[in-house]
């Protein structure tokens, strides 16, 4: 049931803000139900992440992603992304509203921010392209 309830929501905001307020579903997208995740750190022959990631269906999350500019470096990863709603993705204060995404790629250092409600229940993970470390990949649960 309440995998149904998580997608008919993305369902509903996928079709944009008035009618997310039509159905009630707005508050979703409130700073009260937000949780900051550990940033992830792209860095040439470094790992990604102390840990795995564990998140909760229904519940919105910003994602920082930090390239230090070592390398051109990547992350991909389209079941996760597939398992989410993305509110919105910012670089250099500039919002970007994707339908969604594949994959992100830094060619020189910066910072990105990703704003998600994570929806469906699974293990799925983030990792660079063609690395096989397991240092180069990130595993992510939404219960």
């Amino acid at each position: 049931m309440k995998t149904r309830l998580a997608l008919a929501m993305a369902a509903v905001l996928s079709l944009g803000p008035a009618s997310a307020h039509e159905f009630g579903f707005a508050g979703i997208l409130d700073n009260s139900n937000k949780e900051e995740l550990p940033p992830l750190k792209l860095s040439s022959g470094k790992p990604i992440s102390d840990a795995p990631l564990v998140l909760k269906s229904g519940t919105l999350y910003e994602l920082e992603i930090i390239s230090d500019g070592s390398a051109e470096l990547a992350l991909e990863g389209s079941g996760f992304f597939r398992a989410i709603w993305i509110n919105e993705v910012v670089v250099n204060d500039l919002e970007i509203r994707p339908y969604g995404i594949e994959s992100v790629e830094f060619d020189d250092e910066g910072t990105m921010e990703i704003e998600f409600l994570a929806i469906k229940p699974g293990r799925y993970f983030l990792r660079q392209p063609g690395s096989t470390g397991e240092g180069q990949r990130v595993e992510i649960t939404i219960q």
